[in-house]
């Protein structure tokens, strides 16, 4: 544990730290790049070229650093951040490289504010962090390698089936080379693609899994990002995958993690709302295939927003679902519908997904839901959400970029 005095250093640096928190995070970046090339091809380009990977980090340092004396309060992030550096085969090697550079970049940075002791606080708190991250890591690590078709690191698996879902995303269906079934994955969990890039290393993205667990396969299904040039990594990987990847071609893929996940196990008698919008739908429709094979009786309301019908994915297989099961309902909302005269009355609408439209489906707010989308989605489901005084164990997310960028948006 850290000592009261450390702690009381550290705390002392939340309002230096909160003024110049992002200019420390691209400082750093740029520094660790450039001292340790080496752990580039960790890191999510497009996260760097956008800024999502210096906001996200530091709002992870002032968290930390507000919360040092209460850990407790940080548990979920800590996991969060544990599946993400497993899923990307962080290691404890690359700790050191990471600490080094942080402590430069801070002296660095703060100059004067930075004296002897804030450094070696500093120094205390990351190692403290790192120790637990490592440790819940290494357990991340053990359970891929012991998990019945689990495995550690990278695996080749080839693609035995390519569909197109929309004409915006495809699915590609994924079978390991020795003919082993995949690992019981929990529904919502995402796994890595590692592919070559033009500078002849490689790259990594998340890609969640569309399938229900228990099949011989694995399914990502990803959305053709628009606008990719050669010189701006934004959408390097999808357009890889859908321009370069066939059936047959071989892929070197990670195995599941990722922290929001339907726990199948829990019995609740309050229904279950499904929320998602554009390629969202992958994790949820996950979820939502595990749920209706094992909660024949719970009330179950699956919710899915996009641009129109042309870009909505999965489409016949939720409505399959909803003949088969009579506890599932699914609606449909169109921002902008190509051919608003075809729409269903009663199952289809014009619109957005906000709280007035799920409170006009459910037959009660007191609810368990979990909700995937774009940015602004998610940002208007978290705080109606919580304007309704959901308690955050009903609320669950996956949010693709900075948490703080939800919390924000509640101050404006």
């Amino acid at each position: 544990m850290l000592d009261e005095y450390t702690i009381r250093i550290i705390k002392s640096t939340v309002p230096i730290l909160e003024k110049h928190a992002e200019q420390l995070t691209y400082h750093f970046y740029k520094r660790m790049f450039s001292h340790n090339p080496e752990v580039i091809p960790l890191f999510n380009s497009a996260h760097q070229s956008t800024g999502h990977q210096q906001k996200a980090l530091a709002g992870a340092i002032c968290s930390y650093a507000a919360n040092i004396d209460n850990l407790e309060a940080l548990g979920s992030s800590i996991e969060l951040i544990a599946q993400k550096h497993a899923s990307l085969q962080i290691k404890p090697k690359h700790y050191p490289i990471v600490g080094q550079n942080l402590l430069a970049s801070i002296q660095e940075i703060l100059g004067n504010g930075a004296t002897d002791e804030v450094i070696q606080a500093w120094a205390q708190a990351y190692d403290f962090l790192a120790n637990i991250l490592i440790g819940r890591e290494t357990q991340i690590y053990k359970q891929h390698a012991t998990t019945t078709g689990g495995w550690q690191g990278f695996k080749a698996m080839r693609v035995i089936k390519k569909e197109i879902e929309s004409s915006i995303i495809t699915s590609f269906y994924l079978a390991s080379l020795d003919g082993k079934k995949p690992p019981q994955f929990k529904p919502g969990q995402y796994i890595t693609v590692r592919v070559p890039t033009p500078d002849e290393t490689t790259t990594m993205r998340n890609y969640s899994l569309s399938n229900q667990p228990g099949e011989d396969w694995l399914r990502i299904s990803v959305k053709r990002e628009q606008g990719y040039k050669a010189n701006i990594p934004d959408g390097y990987v999808s357009n890889y995958l859908h321009d370069n990847i066939d059936i047959g071609s071989i892929l070197e893929i990670a195995p599941p993690c990722g922290e929001f996940f339907l726990d199948i196990t829990e019995k609740h008698e309050r229904p279950l709302v499904l929320l998602s919008a554009g390629v969202g739908i992958t994790p949820i429709l996950s979820i939502l295939l595990s749920a209706v094979t094992v909660m024949s009786n719970r009330e179950i309301i699956f919710i899915h927003g996009s641009l129109n019908e042309n870009v909505h994915a999965f489409k016949n297989n939720t409505n399959s679902l909803a003949k088969k099961h009579h506890n599932l309902k699914v609606y449909y909302r169109y921002s902008d519908p190509e051919k608003p005269e075809n729409l269903r009355k009663g199952m289809d609408s014009t619109g957005l997904i906000d709280a007035q439209f799920i409170e006009s489906l459910v037959s009660q707010r007191d609810c368990d839901y979990y909700f995937c989308g774009p940015h602004p989605f998610m940002i208007n489901i978290y705080h109606e959400l919580l304007a309704w005084g959901i308690p955050p164990a009903q609320v669950h997310f996956e949010f693709f970029g900075p948490n703080q960028e939800l919390e924000k948006k509640q101050l404006q």
